[in-house]
Formats: structure tokens, sequence, C-alpha cells
């Protein structure tokens, strides 16, 4: 259509990339040592954070390839491209992170029931350099995790991780001067509970665009109502709107006029509705089809 955001999306998406892959080394080198540091000093935590740490390096080669793919140009085969490919990512990622929370409550609940003593110094040292690593990757995705699902998805991967680090630090510190054993459970399911929450939100939002759902902050209503004060608009009806991606929302309705009006008519009145739905509701793509005298539903929403 006409309107289009005035960003420099490729550049954005460059940079994105760039991030990523920083963030895939630093992970692949933390989720190493911890594994060797869990197994050496016996701590269910530090190896929950491993494990954390390896779905984080999946998350974000999904989300390095989902970067990728967005720059795809669309084809006779796929007229959108793989313009999607950023909210299937995300999708994906709160769902192995709610994976990934569930199989650690199980083994806290196992592990709180047979508390084993841990070798603490170890845990400590490798807790402080993930903390360090984590923080790094967050820092480095932070600003561009607002306005992208799929650099939300990574980001809070990486930032429940340093979370999780920093909890796995104090629990190291408690064992070391109090010999508290069982923290090392209790932390690893607050850890788990937490990622739940954050991965619900991000499964729920990506799911409604996945699923072509109406925007959050769209009122159909609103918009069918604004649209029919426009002269010689009678009618305004089976309407859809949905969220292609970050960047685009997209409007399909049919139009009844008071007036067999001509073509040109039309592309005036069209132009109109553009401006309309574009500065008060952001939606930058419509298909209208006009309609006068034709006998169909004229419901706002209409199920096929």
């Amino acid at each position: 259509m006409r309107h289009s955001h005035s960003h420099n999306h490729s550049h954005a998406h460059d940079l994105n990339g760039r991030n990523l892959f920083i963030s895939i080394l630093l992970n692949i080198a933390i989720t190493v040592a911890q594994i060797v540091g869990g197994l050496i000093s016996g701590s269910l935590a530090l190896l929950s954070d491993a494990l954390h740490n390896f779905s984080d390096v999946v998350s974000l080669v999904i989300s390095l390839i989902a970067n990728k793919l967005v720059k795809k140009k669309a084809s006779l085969k796929r007229t959108f491209g793989y313009k999607r490919a950023e909210i299937l990512a995300a999708f994906i990622n709160a769902a192995t992170l709610i994976v990934v929370a569930i199989l650690l409550i199980f083994e806290a609940v196992e592990r709180f029931q047979n508390p084993e003593e841990i070798k603490s110094n170890l845990v400590i040292w490798l807790s402080v350099i993930a903390i360090l690593g984590n923080g790094f990757s967050v820092l480095l995705l932070k600003k561009n995790a607002d306005d992208n699902m799929n650099m939300k998805s990574a980001y809070l991967h990486l930032l429940t991780d340093m979370m999780a680090s920093i909890a796995v630090l104090i629990g190291g510190l408690l064992m070391k001067f109090y010999q508290v054993w069982w923290i090392d459970s209790v932390l690893t399911f607050a850890i788990a509970v937490y990622l739940i929450i954050m991965g619900w939100n991000l499964l729920k939002d990506s799911f409604k665009v996945l699923m072509l759902f109406t925007p959050k902050s769209t009122s159909v209503n609103a918009i069918v109502e604004d649209i029919q004060t426009i002269d010689v608009i009678k009618n305004v009806h089976h309407v859809h709107i949905w969220q292609l991606n970050e960047d685009e929302i997209h409007l399909e309705a049919h139009i009844d006029f008071n007036e067999d009006i001509t073509l040109s008519e039309f592309d005036k009145i069209l132009n109109k509705i553009e401006e309309l739905v574009y500065h008060k509701y952001e939606i930058n793509h419509i298909n209208i089809q006009p309609e006068f005298g034709k006998c169909d539903a004229k419901d706002v929403i209409v199920q096929d």
C-alpha cells in the first residue's frame, strides 16, 4: 500500500543479527563451563542454570535464523516472504522457556527431598562468570527488545538466565558460609516459576499474532465508525484486521456506497481512508472491496 514505515529496518536487522551471534558464542562458553562445574561441584542449581543456558543457545540460534529469513524477498510461492519468521521464533522460544522451567521444578523438588553437599567455591566463581557473560548479552539485545518479539524472546531468555545466575551466586555464598544445602533447590524452584511467568506472556502475545487476532490496541468498532463518517459511504462490513509482524498491520473490508461512483472517485475516498487509518490507528496496509447495492451480509464481522 502507499504507507510504510520510514525506519531503516534492514540496518536494524543486521545489527540484531550481529548482536545475536555474539550472544550465541558467549552462551556456548558459559554452558560448557557450567556443565563441567555442575558435575564437579554437585550443584543442581548450576546444572539447571547450564540447562537454561543451553536453551538460550538454541533460542538464540532460532532467533538468528529468523532474523536472516526475514530479509528474504517475497516470491510467487511466498507472497509475504518470511515476514512471520520472527514471530514464529518468538513463539518457539517462549514455549521452550516454559518446558525448561517445568523440568527444573521437578528436579528442584526431588533434590529438596534429598539435599547433597555442594562444592560452593566452584559454584560462586562460575555463577560470577555467567552473570558477566549474560549481562553483556542482555545489554546487546535490550535496545531492540521493546519493538521486536523475536529479539524480546532472546532478551528474556538471557535476562532470566542472568537472574538465575545471581540466584545461584547467592546460594553458593549461603552454602559456603552457612552450609545451607537446601537453598540450591529452593533457588532452582524460584527461577523456574519466574521463567514460566515471563515465557507465558510472550507465548500468549506471539500466539495472538500467529492466529491473526485483532491487535490489542486496535478497536474494530471505532475504525468502522470513523470510516463511515466519510461522505457517500453507507456501510463498512466484513472487516478483518490482523498483524503480519511487528511492522505491519493489515485491514481488509467491504464498503457499501450510497452512490454508483466512478473509479477515480473511489481512489480519492481510498486515499482518505488510508490517511485516516494510518495516522489514527497505525494500520499501514489496506485492501478495500467497493460495493453498490450488493446483496450480502452487512455485519461488521462475517463468519465465512
